[in-house]
């Protein structure tokens, strides 16, 4: 089975698409939406096809939204390149600069990551928020790191290039500090070396004995941070990192967060978001990226629009 790091939209029946068409919309609310801030994750590139045509959903629902997608590179292949070679510190800091640039989000956005796109905008929260994210929704990001380096399609060289050398050295400074998977790896039964080499991951979650108390501050800031997590799931391993559980691969027991330490000791504020009801976990049907439009829809609806109006009613279910 091939596995996808890129969008992929499912078919919907016409009963599920009466459904989504029946929910209210944000503008009806008579109030302009907040801007939307997307990054996409491994393979992809910010102009997209699948991304283009998630962006236009999201216009039809909110026809006066400004939407910003990411870019490491403006050049697509090159953008593209960067989702497996690179600085992840370095690529955050450039997107602060990149969105702060952007008069269309002085007053705060939304932000949806994909993938590993998810982790990294979690990072420009706790790091820079400036301007501020009001809800952050990841889907099938990795916020406890990977267990394995992803698997590439057959003919994708790039992907198999930069997963054979992370897996030949995963700590070794010349692949920590290249190959940005390798800097969201994370071997539970290995934490001595992943707490000293880590190169982003163990920073961004804050599990060194130095605490950076400004993370736990400006994530604790969000009004909703909704992990998601694909319920048919074999690209990321393992696949509760979505939703920042614990996992042993050899013995198959899951931690969840509420049960861990980071969360107990509010390393990165995800106590404080949670005890206000800020933290939202959800699982969705189909395996990695495979997004129907009956879910992209529902979180539409409920987490994008104008300032006041999001929460004022239609709340989702723990599940699709």
């Amino acid at each position: 089975m091939l596995h996808h790091w890129w969008i992929t939209l499912a078919v919907v029946s016409w009963n599920v698409a009466c459904l989504a068409a029946s929910l209210p919309s944000r503008e009806d609310f008579g109030q302009k939406p907040l801007p939307v801030v997307i990054w996409h994750g491994m393979g992809d590139n910010y102009q997209g096809d699948g991304l283009l045509q998630l962006s236009n959903e999201i216009r039809e629902i909110h026809p006066e939204i400004y939407i910003h997608t990411i870019y490491i590179s403006t050049d697509p292949s090159s953008d593209r390149s960067a989702t497996f070679f690179g600085c992840v510190d370095r690529q955050v800091e450039a997107v602060c600069e990149q969105l702060r640039d952007d008069p269309e989000l002085a007053g705060g956005f939304d932000a949806i990551g994909f993938s590993q796109g998810g982790q990294f905008l979690r990072a420009y929260v706790e790091r820079c928020n400036d301007p501020p994210v009001r809800n952050l929704i990841t889907w099938g990001s990795q916020h406890n790191g990977i267990a394995d380096m992803p698997a590439c399609k057959d003919t994708d060289w790039v992907c198999k290039s930069a997963r054979n050398i992370a897996r030949s050295n995963v700590w070794g400074s010349y692949v920590r500090d290249r190959i940005v998977q390798a800097q969201y790896y994370r071997d539970p039964e290995d934490m001595e070396n992943y707490l000293e080499y880590s190169a982003f991951l163990a920073d961004v979650n804050n599990e060194r004995g130095e605490k950076n108390a400004t993370y736990a501050k400006n994530l604790a800031t969000l009004e909703n941070f909704v992990m998601l997590m694909f319920k048919d799931e074999q690209t990321v391993v393992p696949k509760e990192t979505s939703w920042f559980a614990e996992k042993n691969v050899t013995s198959d027991d899951v931690t969840l967060l509420r049960h861990r330490p980071i969360y107990q000791e509010d390393w990165i504020g995800l106590k404080a978001l949670d005890e206000r009801g800020g933290l939202t976990f959800l699982e969705v049907p189909g395996e990695h990226m495979q997004i129907s439009t009956e879910a992209w829809t529902k979180m539409a609806k409920e987490y994008l629009g104008p300032r006041k109006a999001v929460g004022s009613g239609l709340k989702l279910q723990a599940a699709f």
